[in-house]
């Protein structure tokens, strides 16, 4: 089995679709040359055949010549140069008279159903055309004029374009595959080059793209995708960079702070109250590692993993109850007051497991930001046959410059403001990329020291 490159598939494929169509037009032409031989030929037997019936006269049954003499002087005496033949019969096919050039051989006299048809016969092994038109006296057939001329001529020439069509078809096909193989190597260019680009890409160099063909044709738009895709992909392994370095920071922050008190409690004896201060500080560094793993975790598990997305009517009321009375505690210690307005049950098609991780993490943001004796309202309505879940605290607010960036893996806005409010920056990350599995839209407004407001539209 052949192996054919690109270039050469294409140039083949376009030589096939070349080669029927120029044979059909070869055969039309061939056929038209025929014909029109034909046509001429059968033109110039019948002015013949017109002016010998100008020349003959027929009484009591008989075909006479009326100048005989001249009759035989004419050209037809010479058989090579003007092959015209005439030869007369009666109605039972004797020979009256014949054109000098046939010498002693006699046209064909056929049945009468060929009468003032044109048909192909041989005199003296040479190939003619031949017509045969009675000739009446008083409605009664009194013979025939047969009129015929030589098709060597013709033949030759028909045969000659046959074997030149025959010759020049192979020829004209090899011809066209060369110059197809050309034009589609040029046209593939841009493939090549997409090859070339692709094998210089490798995972520390992602910078490499296509150069876009001036033509805006498919391949143009392949070239442009494959970029776009590029910078997707440079975007993503970016971010995933960026991501491994955060978190890597981020891990090591409260292992070295263990490591430090560590090491500080075993270079000399201390009281037990100072053995429990540093125990339980270490204890709550260990917490706040656990819950960086944890959400670290998260972020991996549903890293576009729609398939483990569950669609289930869930009663959102009831959701929302569940997570403020899981942190009432914290809410009494800073004197918070959690105020909800539902006017009646809401329900909507969701994951009630991730949708208790998104309502979970902005509220416990609300309870992180929002000062001692604060206020956080939670209400649901339908809008635009919606349903809307607005989460607002008076918090700290985000600066309006910092709203862009707060999605973003471990960015803090204001982190070294707050440094009393402790986190690890991934909330909100978590929350968008739930939100987007779930097709949840999400919008946040926010004042700087007025307070946040987060809202959640539900499909």
């Amino acid at each position: 089995m052949f192996s054919f490159s690109f270039r050469n598939r294409i140039a083949f494929n376009y030589i096939i679709s070349t080669a029927l169509l120029i044979f059909v037009v070869f055969i039309v032409i061939h056929h038209i040359v025929e014909i029109t031989v034909y046509n001429s030929i059968n033109a110039d037997i019948k002015t013949e055949v017109e002016k010998h019936f100008k020349e003959i006269s027929v009484k009591d049954g008989r075909i006479n010549l009326t100048h005989k003499d001249e009759w035989k002087e004419r050209e037809h005496n010479t058989f090579d140069v003007n092959p015209v033949f005439v030869e007369f019969v009666d109605s039972k096919g004797k020979l009256i008279d014949k054109s000098p050039n046939l010498k002693d051989k006699s046209l064909y006299l056929t049945v009468k159903e060929h009468d003032n048809e044109f048909f192909d016969t041989q005199l003296d092994g040479k190939i003619i055309r031949q017509i045969q038109v009675p000739v009446y006296d008083n409605n009664k057939k009194a013979g025939y004029l047969i009129v015929a001329m030589s098709l060597e001529d013709a033949v030759m020439v028909i045969n000659s374009q046959r074997e030149i069509l025959l010759i020049a078809f192979p020829l004209i096909l090899l011809v066209l595959f060369f110059i197809a193989r050309i034009i589609a190597g040029r046209s593939i260019k841009p493939v090549s080059t997409i090859i070339k680009t692709s094998s210089e890409i490798t995972k520390d160099n992602l910078s490499s793209r296509i150069a876009l063909p001036k033509n805006k044709d498919e391949l143009y738009q392949l070239s442009k995708n494959i970029n776009e895709l590029l910078d997707r992909i440079e975007s993503a392994v970016e971010r995933e960079k960026q991501f491994t370095s955060d978190a890597s920071h981020e891990l090591r922050t409260p292992l070295a702070v263990i490591k430090g008190t560590l090491e500080v409690l075993i270079r000399k004896p201390r009281s037990q109250e100072e053995y429990l201060e540093k125990i339980n500080y270490c204890v709550s560094e260990v917490d706040r590692l656990n819950n960086l793993v944890d959400e670290l975790l998260l972020l991996a598990r549903f890293e576009n993993q729609k398939q483990y997305v569950k669609n289930e009517e869930v009663l959102l009321n009831s959701t929302i109850l569940d997570v403020t009375t899981r942190f009432a505690p914290k809410f009494q210690n800073k004197n918070i007051t959690v105020k909800t307005d539902f006017h009646k049950e809401y329900y909507v098609k969701t994951d009630n497991y991730l949708l208790s991780i998104i309502i979970g993490n902005i509220i416990s943001n609300a309870l992180k930001y929002t000062p001692q004796n604060g206020n956080v309202t939670i209400s649901i309505a339908n809008e635009n046959g919606k349903t809307v879940c607005k989460i607002a605290d008076n918090g700290i607010g985000i600066k309006k410059e910092d709203l862009n960036a707060i999605f973003d893996q471990f960015y803090r806005s204001e982190a070294s403001a707050h440094s009393e409010i402790k986190g690890t920056g991934l909330g909100l990350s978590i929350v968008r990329k739930l939100c987007l599995l779930l097709s949840i839209q999400i919008n946040i407004n926010s004042t700087l020291n007025e307070g946040t407001e987060v809202i959640l539209i539900f499909p």
